[in-house]
């Protein structure tokens, strides 16, 4: 454990980013899941109306730095190239 006070806070900002991030990217990849299910089940109507969020959710992720940009350029061409 730090004991120096910048090192203790450091750690707080850490963990909080953390937290932040794994929720940006369990979101991202639990969309990007529901619409493969639905893919492969043959849902193509229901896949296309969750595109849209499956691409904000591939967006917020890159803007907060949890994946480059370029990974999420690749996430939405896949995903849409999956659905259509």
């Amino acid at each position: 454990m730090p004991i120096i006070k910048s090192a203790k806070k450091r750690l707080r900002q850490s963990e909080k980013r953390k937290a932040l991030n794994l929720r940006y990217k369990r979101q991202m990849k639990a969309v990007i899941k529901e619409i493969a299910k639905l893919v492969k089940n043959g849902e193509k109507e229901k896949a296309k109306e969750k595109l849209s969020e499956a691409h904000k959710r591939i967006d917020k992720a890159a803007k907060r730095g949890v994946i480059k940009k370029n990974t999420a350029a690749r996430k939405k061409s896949r995903l849409t190239k999956a659905v259509s």
